[in-house]
């Protein structure tokens, strides 16, 4: 999936052949995953999917059929601040898989991307297949795919009867049991500055057990253009166009990993303001949005559950 997974277990009676064992079963499923939902794969579920003719059901494997269900459910309820379709768009700024050159694109461009894109035009028929009504379109899960892995990593562990672990693919994260110390996990939330690193200060900690935790921000994967603008990897679907407002990064807090993912980029899209209503109509959930001041400080804005959900 581009980066690094973690699994941290917290059982002194796992003995070295099983953890092993634990690894196996967990890198065949990882495997797995990237040839259902990797668009970098040229023989993928994904990306035969799309490169598949439009309105033809193309059949996927339960796992990926449910997983855009899921996108999808996002979507309408966000009222498109989530969208799934937004490859060609994505390629056009340089944070594809098709290009990796990043510079604002001329409006022409855009727009021709943008008549390629559209969650509305994708469906999940009653089998289980992919069916899509618009030629081109084409489907990227990077905002919910590593959230899933997430939480398909948490079954394996808890089918070989483990209770008390932590598991991240990127910035997903979830946690169930308790930690080393036999209290809730605590994680860190990083301050949204530019290129952050593991030595970089936190903006937050919070305690977290049987939940997930999930950053979307702009700090990571950017650029500036000519006049100095931030332009980031989280494009608005609306404009076609990397998200343009004073919000840093949002942290999302749900059940599973999948939502907590899809979530924060959801929040990131819809931003501050509009987010934390979003948020609080989503049973389970919570947020906590970092939002960068004209003086260059941070002030953290959290939504109606998030101190419950994280306290220790």
């Amino acid at each position: 999936m581009g980066t690094v997974y973690r699994v941290k277990l917290v059982d002194p009676k796992l003995s070295p052949s099983d953890i092993e064992a634990l690894k196996g079963a967990v890198t065949q499923r990882l495997r797995k995953i990237n040839l259902q939902m990797s668009h970098y794969i040229p023989e993928s579920e994904i990306s035969r999917f799309n490169r598949a003719p439009a309105n033809k059901p193309f059949p996927v494997s339960p796992e990926f059929a449910a997983v855009v269900r899921f996108a999808l459910k996002i979507c309408k309820r966000s009222g498109g601040a989530f969208d799934p379709t937004l490859g060609p768009v994505i390629n056009l700024w340089g944070f594809g898989e098709t290009n990796e050159q990043h510079a604002v694109p001329s409006a022409d461009d855009l727009a021709a991307a943008l008549k390629k894109t559209g969650w509305h035009h994708l469906a999940v028929t009653d089998n289980g297949a992919l069916v899509k009504d618009l030629p081109g379109l084409t489907l990227n899960l990077g905002g919910i795919a590593k959230g899933f892995g997430v939480d398909e990593i948490i079954g394996i562990l808890r089918n070989h009867k483990l209770a008390n672990a932590y598991v991240s693919i990127g910035g997903e994260v979830r946690v169930i049991g308790l930690s080393p110390r036999g209290t809730k996990w605590r994680l860190g939330i990083s301050a949204p500055v530019d290129q952050w690193r593991e030595n970089d200060p936190m903006a937050s900690i919070v305690a977290l057990s049987n939940r997930s935790l999930s950053t979307s921000g702009d700090y990571q994967n950017f650029f500036r253009d000519a006049l100095g603008r931030r332009h980031c990897h989280i494009i608005d679907p609306k404009t076609g166009a990397p998200v343009q407002h004073m919000l840093g990064g949002v942290s999302v807090t749900a059940p599973d990993s999948m939502t907590a993912d899809a979530l924060g980029t959801t929040l990131f899209v819809l931003g501050p303001e509009a987010g934390r209503k979003f948020i609080d109509s989503w049973e389970g959930a919570a947020a906590l949005f970092i939002v960068r001041q004209p003086d260059g400080s941070f002030r953290q804005f959290p939504s109606a559950h998030f101190v419950e959900l994280t306290s220790p």
